[in-house]
């Protein structure tokens, strides 16, 4: 069935006629202003910091459920290929992009109701567009005392996307899936699923037990393209009496394994009970500014003299250990005690941060002026700002800054405010392999792929990061240039390369880009097998998303795709 539906739209599809006629019915569904395949309306999904576009058929967006389940049935009518995305901004992994042309964009963006917030239990129920700005801001707003986790991906970026493609946070909620409870997902066949609870009219735990009774089918509607998730239930941090920050710097690259290995007892007896990033000096770099052209003329990365003078003037060491500390005056007492003590053997200097320090850092900084003193210092206390920022619910687009890298403008006025990186033109690939919680290797993945970024004249951002109490999530960047042909190629180039030997050395990537979809299946694999079959059962005709975590489908769409 699914070859035909296939035949049957590539046919179709070449046809105005048809394709005026499936514009006019979307249009009856969601309003004449909400279904277009004008070019201009289409510009942000054709565009991707992963130097791979696609062209969609046209772009839907829908305002309810309602909508939704009626878009899906006239796909099957058709035999049309949806491309669901929550507000776009996937940045580094395929942004607003569908994995293969002429598909049909269903942006969510307009479902951005917080259709429910219980300030006893501490939890919201939300719709796909609701943005990290937006729940913050209502709970704000409320004068509610509960706070939520802030990705660094900007205010503008959908809370239910990132947790589908189960991105993390920061604070002590940062493993964004692990809460989560109850889901609304619109089938293939038009059906609304709810899970957990969920499916009984007067169950009271729906939001507050996520498993339910039966089999726990939460897991299947994430990283995959089983179905269209349009509710979602999301559990709040309390607010907390006191945060404190402590920023660890290691001078030395070979000094950051002791220091992980002293912190990994603490994240795994709940000391360190938030989310800990260890960011090489590239991430601290880049965190105000592109690349220094002029300083730097005919060069795609940064000459180790000059990286080490833009180390010293921002006040960094070879890594930037951060995290934040909450409770009450006396557990985070405590925690920093514990901190102290669990470092006092390895080389770094750590500092601890309390918004009042901050202001007194501010102070000085305004009295030191331009000096090298005062700019290093101004540096660090913008950066304290931000981290108090994030892990008190707020949301701040400051950590974008090293998608900006090597574009030819300098930042955007007004950024981090409204920051686009696939409409500003920025080039970044992300690669997230997930690796043991042990010093020596994150000494071993750097040195994997290090030389491999020298090779292709590419600057190395790394964070690593503490995404539960024994594995570390990193996020490998590439930022390069999208106006320079040949730096393009080099890109990709790098970035397979860097690809194929994390995979290869067994450290895998949580999450993948479009351009790797069909890379994930090393032939014959029984879990990819499973998942296929799984699929046929839900969505026999692929109309959802074709090709997302799909490894067999993707390689015919890849094969295909724009480039």
């Amino acid at each position: 069935m699914r070859i035909i539906e296939e035949q049957k739209f590539r046919h179709e599809e070449r046809d105005p006629a048809w394709k005026r006629g499936v514009l006019a019915a979307l249009r009856a569904i969601v309003g004449a202003s909400h279904a277009t395949d004008d070019p201009a309306g289409l510009r942000r999904y054709t565009r991707s910091t992963a130097a791979r576009a696609t062209l969609p058929l046209a772009v839907v967006r829908p305002a309810s459920q309602a909508e939704v389940v009626a878009l899906v049935r006239l796909a099957a009518q058709h035999g049309l290929p949806l491309y669901p995305l929550s507000t776009g901004r996937n940045w580094g992994y395929g942004d607003a992009c569908a994995v293969g042309d002429a598909q049909l964009i269903v942006d969510l963006g307009r479902m951005n109701r917080i259709v429910e917030v219980d300030a006893e239990l501490g939890y919201a129920v939300i719709e796909p567009g609701v943005t990290q700005q937006q729940l913050s801001d209502y709970l704000s707003d409320e004068q509610l005392d509960w706070w939520i986790d802030c990705t660094g991906a900007g205010p503008d970026t959908s809370f239910m996307g990132n947790i589908l493609e189960r991105g993390f946070g920061h604070s002590p909620y940062g493993n964004r899936l692990q809460h989560v409870s109850g889901m609304q997902v619109v089938l293939a066949s038009g059906e609304v699923l709810a899970t957990g609870f969920g499916h009984y009219a007067r169950a009271r735990a729906t939001h507050l037990f996520p498993y339910g009774v039966g089999p726990f089918l939460d897991g299947m509607f994430t990283q995959s393209n089983f179905g269209i998730v349009t509710r979602i239930g999301i559990w709040l941090q309390p607010a907390a009496e006191c945060v404190n920050h402590f920023l660890c710097t290691v001078s030395e690259h070979e000094d950051i394994g002791p220091v992980v290995d002293a912190l990994r007892p603490l994240r795994m007896n709940g000391t360190l009970r938030s989310i800990v990033h260890i960011g090489n000096d590239m991430r601290v770099i880049s965190g105000g500014r592109v690349f220094p052209r002029s300083l730097a003329p005919d060069q795609s990365c940064l000459p180790p003299a000059l990286r080490g003078a833009l180390r010293e003037a921002a006040g960094a060491g070879a890594w930037t250990v951060s995290g934040a500390l909450y409770g009450s005056a006396a557990q985070v007492a405590a925690a920093r005690a514990a901190i102290r003590a669990a470092l006092r053997d390895t080389r770094a200097r750590t500092a601890f941060l309390s918004e009042r320090k901050l202001r007194w850092g501010g102070m000085l900084a305004r009295l030191l002026g331009e000096s090298r003193a005062g700019v290093r210092l101004r540096a660090r206390v913008g950066l304290g700002e931000a981290l108090f920022a994030m892990s008190r619910g707020k949301p701040n687009g400051r950590f974008l800054a090293g998608a900006y890298w090597r574009r030819r403008e300098a930042l955007p006025a007004g950024f981090p405010y409204k920051a686009d990186p696939a409409l500003d033109n920025c080039g970044m690939f992300w690669i997230s392999p997930v690796l043991p919680m042990r010093g020596q290797d994150v000494l071993d993945l750097h040195a994997l792929v290090e030389p491999l970024f020298a090779a292709h004249g590419f600057d190395l951002f790394v964070t690593f990061s503490m995404i539960n109490e024994r594995a570390l999530g990193a996020v490998l960047t590439i930022a390069y240039d999208k106006e320079d042909a040949a730096e393009v190629v080099r890109a990709r180039e790098c970035y397979q390369a860097v690809f194929d030997s994390v995979m290869e050395a067994g450290y895998i990537p949580y999450r993948v880009g479009n351009q790797s979809m069909a890379a994930l299946d090393p032939g014959g694999d029984v879990y990819w097998k499973t998942v296929a079959a799984i699929k046929a059962a839900l969505d026999p005709a692929g109309l959802i998303a074709p090709g997302r975590y799909e490894p067999g489908r993707a390689k015919g769409l890849l094969a295909g795709g724009a480039g």
